[in-house]
């Protein structure tokens, strides 16, 4: 008698696959009735997350076969599983989400050829990129599926999506939840859907110019101080950046962003004080003011002089640049003041 057991064959990806696609069906209200019944399905779920895992992965001792990888993502694709996992994550327990976070950056990284199949997959389905938007509004699962989106959003085309969805605005309210902690992830993923792509994002805000800056005004001038100063940074992030300059030219010509920058300018915050002054110096060092700047520079002069003064950025190696910096815009705002009022 043999006391010797067979080693059970390895799962190939298809049956992964399956595996999971089948456990995940299981989740239905209407085939899971019972809550034992339940618990037993979502024990199933992570377990074959788990195995999927692995084989992403590697276990500790195997390093994981890129030719499996490639094939566990074209399974996925064609079994729907991507559009499973995103409408059940409300109800996938810790273990299995983590494992799926893991998972997630691996399977969109993979290509058939030229192609990022999964990245195909969600072209196919934009729709699941809303449900993922939306999902910052069930704080269990917010902070997955912010990890989830910004995997996305490397992506140009998940990216562009996205910035000219309906959706997208929803990111002016999640940033300023109570919850800090979704907050911060919120406006992670906003920040990166602003930054990572210049020219995706400069077409963006060519042909959304108004509907954007009406929004990203009442940032800049929340109660919030924390989202004062963040937006104000990322303001100067993407502003700043060389493909958008046509941009911030037409910005620094309306009188009133300029008197939204002057009012940050006079934060009781040092650091949104000098985040300010970043923006506020290109507004005065534009050759091509407008009578309209020019006016309102004149008209408040005296007070912009006195805060410039006595604006300091604190000990560090930028010092000598900031106040040569501050000089010449000193001394700009005094020649139009002179000009203005002669």
């Amino acid at each position: 008698m043999s006391f010797f057991f067979k080693p059970s064959r390895p799962k190939t990806p298809q049956e992964v696959v399956k595996a999971i696609r089948d456990s995940l069906m299981a989740l239905d209200t209407k085939t899971v009735v019972e809550v034992k019944a339940l618990e037993k399905a979502l024990e199933e779920v992570e377990k074959n997350f788990s195995s999927l895992r692995g084989m992403l992965s590697g276990d500790g001792e195997a390093e994981p076969n890129a030719d499996q990888a490639v094939q566990l993502a074209m399974e996925i694709c064609k079994e729907d599983v991507i559009a499973l996992v995103v409408h059940k994550l409300p109800i996938l327990g810790w273990e299995t989400r983590k494992d799926l976070m893991h998972c997630w950056a691996i399977l969109l990284k993979q290509k058939v050829g030229q192609a990022y199949c999964c990245v195909e997959y969600f072209e196919d389905h934009f729709e699941l990129l809303d449900c993922l938007v939306v999902c910052y509004d069930n704080k269990e699962i917010a902070l997955h599926c912010g990890n989830m989106l910004r995997e996305c959003i490397k992506f140009p085309s998940l990216a562009k999506y996205i910035l000219e969805s309906a959706s997208f605005e929803l990111f002016f309210k999640f940033v300023e939840l109570p919850n800090f902690d979704v907050a911060s992830d919120a406006f992670s993923t906003f920040k990166d859907l602003l930054t990572k792509h210049d020219s995706v994002v400069s077409e963006y805000l060519t042909s959304h110019y108004n509907e954007f800056f009406d929004l990203y005004e009442r940032l800049l001038t929340s109660s919030n101080y924390v989202t004062r100063r963040q937006s104000l940074k990322l303001l100067s992030d993407f502003l700043l950046e060389p493909p958008n300059s046509h941009i911030m030219k037409r910005f620094i010509l309306e009188v009133r962003y300029l008197k939204v920058i002057m009012t940050l300018l006079k934060d009781s915050s040092k650091n949104i004080q000098i985040s300010a002054f970043h923006i506020f110096k290109v507004f005065v060092a534009n050759p091509n003011k407008p009578q309209e700047v020019k006016i309102i520079l004149a008209k408040n002069h005296e007070k912009l002089l006195e805060l410039l003064h006595n604006l300091s950025p604190g000990k560090g190696s930028e010092d000598d640049q900031f106040e040569e910096e501050k000089e010449l815009i000193i001394n700009e705002i005094e020649r139009v003041s002179r000009l203005q009022n002669p």
